[in-house]
C-alpha cells in the first residue's frame, strides 16, 4: 500500500537530506539508533484532547477514502476528519510529512505511513508514542504489529499490509495450454513464449513488468528479485552483504530480463499505477504488483480489459516461489498536532474490524487481521487471499539500518545503472557493497 518508498528529499524538501532513517519492517526493536525517552504516553495530557483533525494519506486511488470519513464525521460532530491528500508518489509524501515535522506545523494529525518509516519518524520524534491501553491488537498478523513499533514501544497503528503478488493472463495461459502460473523466472519466461507463439491476441503484449523507476519501488523490487535468489542486501544483523554470489545472481536476472525483452524498456519509468494500467490495458503477461489493484483490475465499468481474465499466484524465484518485500501502512500521530485524543479514536475505529472488512470489500487493500484471510465471505470475492496471507508473513523486510534513506538512494543508484545497460551486476554490487559499508557501521 502499497504500494508503499524515499525520494531524494532535497528535490522535495530543501534541506532534509541529513535526516536519520530506520526501516521498521518485520521487528520492533532495530537494534539501531537512539532509543526515544520521555514520559508514558497515558501521563500526557495532549492524548486525551478531542476536537477537529486532519488525515494525511497518499492519493486514494480506490475512490473509497471519503465515504469512510463521511460515516465517522456523522457519528462524531466536533470531531470531524478532513482529508489531505498528497501525491501519489510515495517518496513526495514522506517529504511531505517530514518537512512538516521539521517545521513544527500542526496542520497534519494523523499520518498514514508506510511501514518502513514508522521506526525513523520514531526516532527522529515526528510521532507519538502511543498509549498501549486505548488498542487491542490480537488477532492482527504479528508481523504488522511489530511494523508499528520502534524499541518495542508503539508508534502506530497497522491498517493495511501488503505483500507482492504474480498477477497473470489466466485466459491466456489456458488458451495456450499452461496449467499452473510459473514458480521460476524460467518458467516465466518460457510460458510468455509459449503464449506469444500460440495465442493470437497476446502476441503484442510483454512477458512481465513490476515497478522499476528510479524511486523507493525499484528497493521494493530489486530486493524481491534478490532474496527470491537467495542473496540479501543486508543480513539480519544489518550488516551489507549486496556483493554475495546469490544477490549478484538476483540483479543480474533483473537485468538480463530487460536485455532480452522479458520486461520492457518502458518499465524504467513505471511506478505502480503505470504498471497496473499497463497489465489493465492487456500490454502484459505477468505482472509484479500489491494487492490493492486486483479490485481495481475487476471493475466491469469498462475501465479494465482483462476483468475475469487474471489471476494472482506467488511470485517467481531463481529456483522456486519467490519472496516478497513487506509492504503496507500504519497509522500514526504527529507529534505536533492538536487534538491527539480524537485521533486515537479515530484510528482505533478505523482499525476496527468492521471497517476492515468493508474497506477489503470495496478497495482489496490487504488486511492486518488474521481471520479476514480465511473469511468465507471475502475469499470468495478474492480469492487471492490465502496466497497473500503467506505472501505477507514470509515476507523479508528492506534493509533494516539507520540511515535508510541513504541506504534505499544507494540501491536505486546501483539497480538503476544496471538495468540501464550502464554497470555490469557484479561491478554495480561492489560498488554498493563499498557505500553500503559506513552506511551500516553501527
Amino acid at each position: 500500500m502499497f504500494l508503499a518508498r524515499n525520494i531524494r528529499v532535497a528535490a522535495v524538501a530543501g534541506s532534509l537530506a541529513a535526516l536519520m532513517a530506520v526501516s521498521a519492517c518485520g521487528g520492533g526493536d532495530t537494534g539501531t539508533g537512539a532509543q526515544p525517552s520521555g514520559d508514558k504516553p497515558s501521563d500526557n495530557p495532549a492524548m486525551a484532547e478531542k476536537g477537529p483533525i486532519t488525515f494525511v494519506t497518499g492519493k486514494d486511488t480506490s475512490g473509497n477514502l471519503q465515504s469512510e470519513v463521511d460515516e465517522w464525521n456523522k457519528a462524531n460532530v466536533g470531531q470531524e476528519v478532513k482529508i489531505i491528500e498528497l501525491p501519489d508518489n510515495a517518496d513526495q509524501q514522506r517529504a511531505a510529512m517530514i518537512q512538516n515535522a521539521e517545521s513544527k506545523g500542526t496542520e497534519y494529525t494523523v499520518l498514514n505511513v508506510d511501514v518502513v518509516w514508522t521506526a525513523e519518524f520514531a526516532a527522529n520524534g515526528y510521532i507519538e508514542e502511543l498509549p498501549t491501553d486505548k488498542f487491542d491488537f490480537s488477532g492482527f498478523l504479528p508481523v504488522t504489529v511489530e511494523s508499528a513499533k520502534y524499541f518495542n514501544k508503539l508508534y502506530a497503528v497497522p491498517v493495511t499490509s501488503d505483500g507482492g503478488l504474480l498477477y497473470y493472463r489466466s485466459d491466456w495461459l489456458k488458451a495456450a495450454g499452461i496449467t499452473a502460473p510459473p514458480t521460476t523466472y524460467e518458467e516465466m519466461k518460457a510460458a510468455c513464449a509459449t503464449i506469444k507463439e500460440k495465442v493470437p491476441g497476446a502476441k503484442g503484449a510483454d512477458c512481465y513488468a513490476g515497478q522499476h523507476d528510479k524511486y523507493e519501488g525499484l528497493t521494493v523490487n530489486v530486493s524481491e528479485a534478490i532474496d527470491s535468489a537467495g542473496g540479501h542486501i543486508t543480513d539480519d544483523q544489518g550488516a551489507a552483504t549486496a556483493n554475495t554470489p546469490e544477490a549478484v545472481k538476483g540483479l543480474t536476472w533483473m537485468a538480463d530480463a530487460f536485455a532480452d525483452g522479458t520486461i520492457p524498456k518502458a518499465a524504467l519509468t513505471w511506478k505502480e499505477e503505470e504498471s497496473r494500467t499497463a497489465f489493465q490495458s492487456g500490454k502484459l503477461i505477468f505482472h509484479r504488483n500489491w494487492p490493492y489493484i486486483y479490485a481495481l483490475a475487476s471493475k466491469d465499468d469498462g475501465s479494465s480489459k482483462i476483468n475475469g481474465k487474471f489471476e494472482v499466484a506467488p511470485l517467481p524465484g531463481v529456483s522456486g516461489p519467490g519472496v516478497s518485500s513487506l509492504g503496507g501502512h500504519n497509522y500514526a500521530i504527529s507529534k505536533t498536532a492538536k487534538n491527539k485524543g480524537t485521533a486515537i479514536e479515530f484510528m482505533k475505529w478505523m482499525s476496527s474490524e468492521e471497517r476492515m472488512v468493508a474497506r477489503t470489500e470495496a478497495t482489496s487493500n490487504a488486511p492486518t487481521r488474521t481471520s479476514l484471510y480465511t473469511d468465507a465471505a471475502l475469499t470468495k470475492k478474492f480469492p487471492y487471499l490465502p496466497v497473500l496471507q503467506k505472501s505477507i508473513e514470509g515476507a523479508r523486510p528492506r534493509p533494516k539500518v539507520v540511515k535508510y534513506g541513504d541506504v534505499t538512494l544507494a540501491i536505486q543508484d546501483a539497480a538503476y545503472a544496471t538495468l540501464q545497460g550502464q554497470k555490469e551486476p557484479q561491478a554495480a554490487m561492489d560498488e554498493l557493497q563499498s557505500k553500503l559499508e559506513p552506511l551500516v557501521k553501527k
